[in-house]
């Protein structure tokens, strides 16, 4: 006859209230809460599009923010994240570091972020083309690229030192 096949059953992961599931892609503040103490590195916040929102991360101690929207990919309709950036870097006031990610590809894309106020800006896409083409050499070559794209575009906008880039570089009041 047919060797009857043999299948091993692992027993089942205990709950854990913590982990990503399709149906809780979006948790309560009070997640945040219950992690903070055990987090010995700082927690930023992703995600955040609303001067509102930016407020409650510093209600909850958020040690910075990153203005994102994922790469557009959750809501199509939904904000650029460079549209939302000075709404929340106003709200935020300084307190706590700003970055920036969803669809920078250029040196001059940090250019205009850093203009309108963000602290940094995540090239995450690109320096995973780097990696995946060269690995750890192909991301260093990315961000050198990225460097010189961003040299380049300041020395256009007339601007010395990333301590002199400013709101005056950039137009948004476009008919």
């Amino acid at each position: 006859g047919t060797p009857r096949r043999v299948t091993r059953r692992t027993p089942p992961n205990p709950p854990n209230p913590y982990r990503v599931t399709a149906g809780r892609l979006w948790y309560e503040w009070k997640l945040f809460d219950d992690l903070r103490p055990m987090c010995e590195v700082p927690m930023l916040a992703k995600g955040i599009l609303t001067g509102e929102g930016a407020k409650k991360c510093l209600e909850h101690g958020c040690d910075g923010i990153i203005v994102s929207n994922h790469g557009g990919r959750a809501i199509d309709y939904g904000p650029s994240s460079l549209e939302v950036l000075e709404e929340v870097v106003q709200a935020v006031d300084g307190r706590v570091p700003v970055l920036i990610d969803s669809g920078f590809r250029r040196g001059s894309d940090a250019l205009k972020a850093l203009a309108l106020g963000a602290d940094g800006v995540c090239f995450g896409r690109a320096s995973r083309w780097g990696l995946g083409a060269f690995g750890e050499e192909g991301a260093q070559k990315v961000l050198e690229i990225l460097n010189a794209e961003l040299r380049q575009a300041m020395a256009a906008a007339g601007v010395s030192s990333i301590a002199k880039i400013d709101r005056s570089i950039v137009k948004t009041n476009f008919p």
